[in-house]
């Protein structure tokens, strides 16, 4: 177990009451199991300039937490009146991300603490809008690879979260009912996909 402020244990216990009955757990990834956000805003920021976009206004990437990057690409080049490839645009952002950012990736300490005592206990997937080679770099640094079952990625489904798709994938592959599982998410896309799905859930930004 990791060392936990005061803090980090108060939320630890209410996580804790609030996932107790439930066979699943479903994290999701960036701002939750790890703690990313700030470079990913910087990462898109700077591929942003790449297009022509100086001043990127970093809400919208709060606005879309969850989303896959192909998407809030778009949302991006629709909000600046941009002509770009989406997946271009997405490429660049990993690229940035990886090179520059990842390595500086730390867990989200009473979240990584509560998957560690029940990784033994209840089934676990990971369920990000983030594209599986970008996860592959942020689960290796933050050294939660092996401590699940299944991950669903944006490249496994054609609709992303607020979606249920995903979470309903997950489900499946884990062989439990949806209503069993409950979903630990830090943005409102992530929440709305999990309700849709007929799932618990928790913001754990709000605990």
């Amino acid at each position: 177990m990791i060392n936990l402020t005061e803090s980090s244990l108060k939320k630890l216990e209410k996580l804790r009451e609030k996932t107790k009955n439930h066979k699943a757990l479903l994290y999701d990834v960036d701002g939750t199991l790890a703690n990313n956000m700030p470079a990913h805003k910087a990462a898109y920021i700077a591929a942003a300039k790449h297009y022509g976009i100086p001043d990127l206004d970093p809400e919208i990437i709060d606005r879309t937490a969850g989303w896959p990057t192909y998407k809030l690409a778009a949302e991006i080049a629709r909000l600046y009146d941009k002509n770009f490839d989406n997946v271009e645009f997405a490429n660049l952002k990993a690229k940035i991300f990886i090179d520059d950012f990842v390595k500086l990736t730390e867990p989200v300490d009473f979240v990584y603490a509560h998957l560690l005592e029940n990784k033994p206990k209840k089934r676990i997937a990971l369920v990000s809008g983030g594209r599986r080679s970008t996860l592959r770099h942020t689960l290796q640094a933050i050294q939660v690879e092996g401590m699940y079952e299944v991950l669903v990625s944006s490249d496994d489904t054609k609709r992303g979260k607020p979606s249920p798709d995903p979470f309903l994938l997950a489900a499946k592959k884990l062989n439990i009912q949806p209503e069993d599982c409950i979903v630990m998410e830090d943005g409102n896309p992530g929440v709305q996909g999990a309700r849709a799905a007929g799932m618990g859930w928790v913001r754990i930004d709000l605990l």
